[in-house]
Parts: C-alpha cells; structure tokens; sequence
C-alpha cells in the first residue's frame, strides 16, 4: 500500500526541502562486490545469478526505513513493502520490466521470479506494482563494464542499480555495481549502510 505523508513530519524534511527541486537530485555509488557465492549457489542449485543477486538486493534493503519512501512528483509517498525490478527481453527481441515483490524466503522468491519474468517475456507486457516501492535493475550481462550511471527523467525517482558481467579473480569472482538513489529518500550513509548489507547478504548465501 502507498500513501502520502508529510515531509516536514519525517525525519527527510530537511533533504525534501533541498533537493526536490534540485536539476540533479540523484547521487551514485559505486562498489565492487565478491559475489563468489551466489556463482557457487547458481551452478550448485541450477538457480539465475540475477535472481539471486535480486533476492540479496531487496534482503538488504528491507531492514533500511529510508527505502521505505519515495519522491513521486511533488510528494513524498511512504510504502509497506519494496519490490525488485528486473528487465526481461521479450520474445519479440525486445526489453520488457518486471517488478517482483520481495519475499525473505528464497523458494518462494524464485517461484515469483520465474513466473513473473517468463508472463512478461511472452506477453511483453510491462509488469508494474505500484503499491510497492521498487528498486530498479538493469543487468548488461552480455559486456564487462566498470560503471554505469543512470538518467535523471525527473518521472521515476526510484533508486536503480545496474552491472555488467562479472570477472574472475584468481579464486574470487567480482562484480562491480552503480547504485543511483534520489537525495530526498536518503543520504550518503544510508545508501552506504545498504550496500554493505548487500555484501554481507552475498556472503550469507
């Protein structure tokens, strides 16, 4: 469920009044992440690697207030629960978004992943959850990059993260990753706190 709330009663009040009108509120991060165990649990589960790294991306957001609100227009909207946005190519070769609403237990978040993203990939029909707040993904797995930053549309404030392929490194397999986030939703410490629990939930897998 999604409802307005007052800035000036939320401990954003500050950051509300700075940048909702800012050219460029958005802020990006970028980090290199040791994701030798979700390789590990891919192949030894037969499990996708995007999935598994969607499932740790919304474990370590959830424990996190400020991704619980969202800049959406002029208002500040408050959400009970946080999605993962996928992009899926569809079966006419084209790309379609997929938002899966998280679930702290894996099985059930792999059934909703693949349900989810096969019915958009054949119907390549956008699948949107509205009342939750939604992390966007894009993973550009086909090439190697060392970072990606995402628009400013000034329409979707949504935090976004987007990786390449990852990289071998002598026993380790790395990924770097770009975290763009809105400044009325968080700071600098808040999107750092997430993207350490990001690596520690990688690391629990």
């Amino acid at each position: 469920m999604a409802k307005e709330i007052d800035p000036k009663k939320t401990k954003r009040a500050a950051a509300y009044d700075l940048w909702m009108n800012a050219p460029n509120p958005m802020v990006t991060f970028f980090k290199t992440l040791d994701v030798t165990p979700l390789v590990k649990l891919s192949k030894r589960k037969k499990l996708k690697f995007n999935m598994l790294l969607d499932y740790c991306i919304g474990k370590a957001a959830v424990s996190i207030p400020e991704f619980y609100i969202l800049p959406v227009g002029d208002r500040l909207m408050q959400y009970d629960t946080i999605a993962v946005n996928t992009i899926v190519k569809n079966k006419e070769g084209e790309v379609s978004s997929c938002d899966i609403l998280f679930h702290s237990d894996l099985a059930h978040f792999n059934r909703d992943y693949l349900k989810y993203t096969a019915q958009v990939a054949h119907t390549c029909k956008d699948r949107d959850l509205t009342d939750s707040m939604v992390i966007g993904t894009s993973a550009i797995t086909n090439v190697e990059i060392d970072g990606a930053v995402g628009m400013n549309s000034g329409i979707f404030n949504n935090p976004f993260i987007i990786w390449g392929r990852y990289k071998k490194k002598l026993f380790r397999t790395v990924l770097t990753i770009s975290f763009q986030f809105h400044h009325t939703q968080m700071d600098g410490a808040h999107a750092g706190r997430f993207l350490e629990n990001l690596q520690k939930e990688i690391r629990s897998m």
